[in-house]
């Protein structure tokens, strides 16, 4: 059914709700605050701000200066941190295995934030490529990315970020069925409260390309 139409001029004049202030606040659709945002920021595993040379004015962050910004978030009216993690190559393996370390960075800074500002919510990135040598959210078998094998590996670094204090997890890997799993586990370990909130469609931002090199990840076919 098509909407009805506008009634003709001049019966109907836009600058009407255009005229003053007072009636453009009134009537206008979307007002964007502070509590709307998201701060998005890499923790990584040494000391100090790192900048990130493909992103002016954004650096690599500390555990402690993570702390430090989940304090001036509170302050700003922010309600929720999103953590990425950026992990010395060395440490990388093709399994990923760093991911679900319950003594590394991304837990760690998680306990620090809500330490520091446990009114501001965090939020954990759900996959493997950070931490993976080949640079793909999933592990690899015979050429192929092995969607059932990931989803345990992404299980148990989903738990290990619950069990850190995180509010909210944020799978960005793609594997078919990850969310029912995660949420099935969350609620068996005791974590019902624990939120999912999946985004996928990073592929058509040229965003993309910058955020890779903040985490240092190398992976492959998902391009700016």
């Amino acid at each position: 059914m098509s909407p009805p139409p506008l009634a003709p001029y001049p019966a109907l004049r836009l600058r009407r709700l255009r005229q003053a202030d007072w009636i453009r606040r009134l009537v206008r659709e979307t007002v964007l605050t502070p509590a709307d945002l998201i701060w998005s920021m890499v923790v990584h595993e040494g000391e100090g701000e790192v900048p990130v040379a493909s992103m002016p004015g954004v650096s690599r962050l500390s555990v402690k200066d993570c702390a430090r910004a989940a304090v001036e978030a509170r302050r700003l009216g922010i309600p929720a941190i999103a953590i990425f993690p950026h992990i010395d190559g060395a440490r990388k393996d093709a399994e990923g295995s760093l991911a679900a370390d319950p003594g590394g960075v991304i837990p760690r800074a998680v306990k620090a934030m809500k330490d520091a500002a446990p009114e501001v919510g965090i939020m954990c990135d759900v996959a493997l490529d950070p931490f993976t040598t080949h640079g793909h959210d999933g592990l690899i078998r015979s050429g192929r990315i092995a969607n059932d094998a990931t989803i345990e590996r992404l299980v148990a670094q989903g738990l290990m970020q619950a069990e850190a204090g995180a509010d909210i997890l944020a799978p960005s890997d793609m594997m078919d069925g990850r969310i029912g799993a995660l949420r099935g586990a969350l609620e068996s370990a005791g974590h019902p409260d624990v939120m999912i909130m999946s985004y996928a469609a990073k592929y058509a931002s040229a965003f993309y390309g910058p955020y890779r090199d903040a985490i240092g990840s190398g992976k492959l076919g998902s391009g700016p």
